[in-house]
């Protein structure tokens, strides 16, 4: 989950002009009038993951995290799971099946990828099939396809996604603990603290891509992609442009989503651990260089928050978020849109103030958005739709729930 742990520190603001600018939303906010949750399934055992099967079905397929998919076949949750590796995987915290990925030629090939921690919890990348019955997988036509020792509980990262070019991307936690003591995330020759992203097709069990940005370079391994990640739970390509949002959990003083256009040839620096999205963390200070790469949105708090991250909208029942890019807070609950402004940055809205422990947000095959709430004791999904909501704190400020506020950065 979005959790994040270890002591607070402290970390000094860069000197440079490039850093953060507070944005304060004023008055109401039209949006946020218009926007609403639906419940589309309750009593889940802690959603982890929200996606569809391209298939046509219009089935909504639901990660838990203690091991099961289960399908909401548009009127109810079906009984029995999709898939249900429970003795495969150990759960709890920031570990279980934590990602759910379907081929793009899912419906001739039956093949889908799933992310989870094994009873050693060590991250597994896998590859199922579906079996004779569709609403049903096969258990047994596991093919593990990546394995990554994890030396802590925690920082797994969790989400995978098909790249508009067809290769999975895989998002990497830095291993764990605090402040990432392996320095993990800035070592090329590790695979924690990075974006990968390989090519299932091309090989057994993977190849690489021949246009990875660090192929054949001595010391650095091959699948990565990006580096420079502390903890991203949630990435997510628009549909429409293929632009990569990668949402990265921050240590305890700032949360990001980081921005890469889909023209990217990969390799950006995400800045971790130097950098804690636009303040210094390790160095304290002079940490800013113009090799890395600042995030386009950020956030401090008071409490102990985590950011989690969304989608681009590009569905149609909701015309007042159309094209914001949509994400939430695990802890606080509040939920924001964010659009970049013609004249570069981006102008944010502050969209709900849910109430709910905001796991993870996925998306149907039209593009529609949902929104799971990790639950204590039990979970639940949510669609988003028109609706009214409370606007009565509309300002983006420091106050409200969590104490959260945004801000922007350049680059």
């Amino acid at each position: 989950m979005p959790m994040k742990t270890g002591k607070k520190f402290r970390t000094n603001v860069l000197a440079i002009a490039v850093i953060t600018a507070a944005i304060g939303l004023t008055g109401p906010n039209p949006a946020a009038a218009q926007v609403s949750l639906e419940l589309v399934a309750g009593g889940l055992a802690s959603p982890t993951d929200i996606t569809h099967a391209g298939d046509g079905s219009g089935r909504l397929f639901i990660a838990l995290r203690d091991g099961r998919i289960v399908i909401h076949d548009g009127q109810a949750l079906l009984p029995d799971p999709f898939l249900d590796i429970r003795n495969r995987l150990t759960a709890g915290g920031e570990r279980g099946l934590l990602g759910l990925a379907f081929h793009p030629r899912y419906a001739s090939n039956g093949f889908f990828y799933v992310n989870y921690t094994d009873l050693n919890s060590n991250t597994v990348i896998a590859r199922f099939a579906v079996s004779a019955d569709p609403d049903r997988s096969d258990p047994s036509s596991e093919t593990v396809i990546l394995s990554v020792v994890q030396p802590f509980s925690n920082h797994n990262g969790g989400q995978l996604q098909f790249g508009p070019d067809g290769y999975l991307y895989i998002a990497m936690g830095d291993g764990g603990n605090s402040g990432d003591p392996q320095n993990n995330a800035q070592n090329p020759d590790s695979l924690l603290g990075k974006m990968l992203r390989i090519d299932i097709d091309g090989g057994s069990p993977y190849t690489i891509p021949g246009t990875n940005p660090f192929v054949g370079i001595a010391g650095t391994r091959d699948e990565i992609w990006a580096l420079g990640l502390r903890n991203p739970w949630r990435f997510s390509f628009d549909r429409t442009t293929g632009d990569l949002f990668i949402a990265d959990v921050g240590q305890n003083a700032r949360e990001e989503v980081n921005f890469q256009p889909a023209a990217s040839a990969g390799g950006e620096n995400y800045g971790w651990r130097r950098m804690e999205a636009s303040l210094c963390f390790k160095p304290s200070a002079n940490c800013y260089d113009r090799t890395l790469t600042l995030p386009v949105i950020a956030y401090d708090h008071n409490a102990d928050c985590s950011v989690t991250g969304g989608y681009r909208y590009r569905g149609t029942g909701v015309p007042a978020i159309s094209g914001q890019y949509v994400f939430g807070d695990f802890c606080s609950g509040l939920i924001w849109g964010a659009t970049e402004a013609a004249g570069g940055g981006w102008i944010f809205d502050r969209l709900l103030d849910s109430g709910l422990r905001i796991s993870t947000f996925g998306e149907d095959e039209n593009g529609e958005i949902y929104v799971a709430d990790l639950g204590a004791p039990e979970g639940a999904v949510y669609r988003f739709v028109p609706g009214s909501a409370d606007t009565s704190d509309s300002s983006g400020g420091s106050g409200g729930s969590g104490g959260c506020f945004i801000s922007a950065t350049g680059s």
